[in-house]
């Protein structure tokens, strides 16, 4: 038999169930699990835990909603079989703590699926950049999303600083790289041409046992070697142990100069003559720009055509 025939899960293939042929004496501890919930998620969970109750007693779990405290308990019974069961009722009462509706969340007790509860807002600093970013994920009316959770066949749950996932687990993977990869400035709509991609290509039983490398876009960032140049550089002057020079003041200037020993009145006609200096640059530069427009153009010279006879 061929090895890569083996490694293969064959098209249709399912797990067995877990019954209670498997595990006839239960379980021999309790187990138990607790999880908070926000305050506006309070009316929702009491009007659906009957529901919630109703679950969860097929796989003889019990549920408690405690609205004093803020939280949700579930417990494993004498008659629970499935010891993996427990774990699937603390993932609900999770999606539910995360804002998933009730409808979406009770698919976690089947076998098939799972689910992911990714934390985005400790990896960007910025509150603004953070909700920029998660903005992006969810797409123009959505649209984002709804093209990655039919790509991946999974329900996606943005929701504050955490995205909660549901569905099969090679969806689940897909799903928190693309999230991760949006909130590290990668954009989502490459990842999912990528994901369309691999789609097409998994449909062709020939390229299951291939690299599919060649068929999958590799884009290249163009913005980083384009990047302009700042107009004013900051350069680094060299480092000398001795402080700058002390500026002259007022006093040291005309001391120098000698305008320090002068009378006030000198001082004052020198200060008038300066001005009427300055005054007079002036007059002569605008009389200058008025006379240009009295000087005729220059002329072009008239080439005679010779007349043919």
């Amino acid at each position: 038999v061929d090895e890569s025939e083996l490694l293969t899960v064959p098209d249709g293939w399912k797990e067995p169930a877990f019954t209670r042929e498997d595990n006839p004496k239960g379980l021999l501890e309790e187990s138990s699990f607790a999880t908070l919930f926000p305050k506006y998620r309070e009316a929702y969970l009491k009007e659906c835990w009957p529901l919630v109750q109703k679950a969860l007693s097929e796989h003889y779990v019990n549920a408690t909603l405690d609205l004093i405290e803020g939280s949700m308990t579930v417990t494993t019974t004498k008659k629970t079989f499935d010891p993996y069961a427990i774990i699937r009722a603390r993932d609900l009462i999770k999606l539910l703590a995360r804002s998933v509706p009730f409808e979406q969340a009770v698919r976690i007790l089947q076998d098939d699926v799972a689910c992911d509860i990714i934390k985005i807002g400790s990896l960007v600093r910025k509150r603004e950049t953070f909700i920029k970013r998660r903005g992006r994920l969810l797409g123009p009316k959505g649209s984002t999303l709804k093209a990655l959770e039919l790509l991946t066949n999974c329900y996606i749950m943005v929701q504050g600083n955490t995205v909660s996932a549901l569905g099969p687990f090679s969806g689940l993977k897909e799903v928190r790289k693309v999230v991760l990869d949006t909130m590290k400035n990668i954009h989502p709509i490459y990842n999912i041409k990528t994901l369309m991609i691999k789609r097409e290509l998994a449909k062709d039983p020939e390229l299951r046992s291939q690299s599919w490398e060649r068929f999958l876009p590799k884009f290249k960032r163009k913005n980083l070697k384009k990047r302009k140049e700042p107009k004013k550089k900051n350069t680094k002057k060299e480092y000398t142990p001795f402080p700058p020079p002390q500026p002259e003041s007022q006093i040291d200037k005309e001391l120098a100069s000698g305008e320090y020993f002068l009378k006030e009145r000198q001082k004052k006609r020198k200060r008038v003559e300066e001005i009427k200096a300055k005054q007079a640059d002036a007059i002569k530069k605008r009389q200058e720009e008025r006379n240009k427009a009295f000087i005729p153009p220059k002329e072009k010279p008239v080439v005679k055509t010779k007349k043919g006879n």
